[in-house]
């Protein structure tokens, strides 16, 4: 029988910058019909970033909102975990610590994490491994923002499936001992064959920036072998989804049958009603973010957000967070909704 105090998901929060750009204005800088956007790419529109909407800055407002959803004392926090981008305000900088004083939190120590789009599921397993290895940590903060659409070049059709890439912010609040949203247990899967199938060439020690990389375009995400990739990653994705999913519900003592609602990211629609398919779940118990786009490691907390709003979600439901990031990683989390 397992003893361990229960590591509960308190509160999040999320921030969405204001601006938009929509399916007709990426058809337009992209020479691809708007249809296909649209329908086969499944973007009506997706936020990007304002002026003052930076990385870590857009975390700052995310963790600021879950703190004040929960009406909870910053001080009491006692790690901050930095989920966002390393796109961010300034490069080799821990956005954690700048994060971590701005909200308040005097007695926390932060660190900085990344798996790419599976940051967020990746930290929920730390965090609470952290929580249940160290009495003295309590509460941890994970938070963090995105905007790698910043990096997408519109007019290269080998990196045309990063189209979708938005901004945002989001963050999560845990508990030891909180009785609610009981965190379950998590599944990772990395697989480095596909380390450099999607890179941004230039800015890096092999190639460094300089007037010929800028020339051309070479600080942008790329794709060096769109159709080589393509072929080997379909046939291990789908599957890899389904076996984050099944390892993390099976050690959770659930089965995939019991899973009620399924926080997913965004992905073409195809490939998102095809996941649903392999898990036995009906359109209905997951949202698609065609309205939203692809926030990296931040969907999992919108699709959740947009469920509870629409009343998806009730107590006692077994919610499964699910993503996939470049590299490539998939993983999968368990949360017990509600008491």
């Amino acid at each position: 029988m397992n003893n361990s105090p229960a590591i509960g998901i308190v509160s999040t929060g999320l921030y969405l910058p204001k601006h938009r750009i929509t399916a007709a204005e990426i058809a337009g800088l992209s020479g691809i019909p708007v249809e296909i956007v649209r329908d086969k790419m499944g973007i009506n529109q997706k936020p990007v970033p304002g002026p003052e909407d930076h990385t870590c800055q857009m975390g700052i407002r995310a963790a600021r909102q879950a703190l004040e959803r929960a009406r909870f004392d910053p001080s009491l926090i006692d790690v901050v975990i930095y989920t966002g981008e390393e796109h961010k305000e300034y490069p080799l900088w821990t956005a954690g610590i700048k994060l971590q004083h701005e909200i308040g939190a005097r007695r926390a120590w932060s660190f900085d994490v990344q798996l790419r789009c599976g940051t967020n599921i990746m930290a929920l397993k730390l965090a609470k491994s952290l929580m249940l290895a160290d009495p003295a940590i309590n509460a941890v903060l994970l938070a963090g923002g995105y905007r790698n659409c910043d990096l997408v070049d519109y007019t290269n059709p080998r990196s045309r499936f990063l189209y979708n890439l938005a901004a945002g912010g989001a963050a999560i609040l845990l508990q030891k001992g909180h009785p609610l949203n009981q965190v379950l247990e998590t599944a990772v899967i990395t697989d480095g064959s596909f380390s450099e199938d999607v890179i941004i060439p230039a800015g890096g020690t092999k190639v460094p920036i300089d007037h010929a990389a800028l020339d051309g375009r070479l600080n942008y995400l790329d794709v060096p072998d769109p159709a080589g990739m393509k072929e080997r990653l379909e046939k291990l994705s789908l599957q890899n989804f389904v076996n984050v999913v099944r390892s993390a519900v099976e050690r959770s003592n659930y089965r995939v049958e019991d899973i009620s609602y399924l926080a997913i990211l965004h992905m073409k629609y195809s490939a998102h009603r095809q996941v649903l398919e392999e898990l036995g779940l009906s359109e209905e118990q997951a949202v698609y973010l065609n309205d939203y786009g692809h926030i990296g490691q931040m969907d999992q907390i919108l699709s959740l957000n947009l469920a509870l709003e629409r009343k998806v979600i009730k107590n006692g439901d077994l919610v499964v967070m699910v993503s996939a990031g470049i590299g490539y990683a998939w993983d999968a989390c368990a949360v017990k909704w509600g008491a």
